[in-house]
């Protein structure tokens, strides 16, 4: 309910938004990693699901230089991802590593996970509806925030 307070407070949601079930996608996510002072969000709008082909390099450069799982949201496509990683194939081929949202379960190990289908690899082509935009959140690990100086 902090996040639904949030959004009223920023006027991002009307009032009466806090205690609803109304969805929280990747812009209003962002909002609320600067809000709570988490790490910056940077967002990418991707018109079509196709266009992911060519956001793979901006995607393997994020992760490669330290950046953190990317949050996915779109409208036709409506199931939340979050991106951990890209593997660019051979050709054409790409992967990205999934990891659903949903899961809030401690595994006891990493086998456990990707059994179950909460985290795994799959290929961009079949991965994304290519008519559904989509609004990515790259998160950065290493944003530094500015601190009061100290007394």
């Amino acid at each position: 309910m902090d996040v639904q307070a949030a959004l009223e407070d920023m006027g991002d949601k009307p009032p009466g938004f806090r205690g609803s079930r109304d969805w929280i996608g990747c812009v209003e996510a962002s909002l609320c990693l600067e809000y709570f002072g988490g790490p910056q969000g940077r967002l990418c709008h991707v018109p079509r699901g196709a266009g992911l082909q060519g956001e793979l390099e901006r995607l393997y450069s994020h992760f490669a230089g330290g950046g953190g799982p990317v949050m996915v949201g779109g409208d036709a496509d409506a199931q939340s991802k979050a991106l951990l990683g890209v593997c660019l194939g051979p050709g054409t081929k790409a992967f990205v590593l999934v990891l659903d949202p949903h899961c809030w379960a401690a595994p006891k190990n990493p086998t456990e996970l990707q059994i179950a289908g909460w985290v795994g690899w799959r290929e961009v082509s079949t991965t994304f509806d290519s008519k559904s935009f989509y609004n990515l959140c790259l998160t950065s690990h290493n944003s530094e925030k500015q601190l009061p100086p100290q007394d």
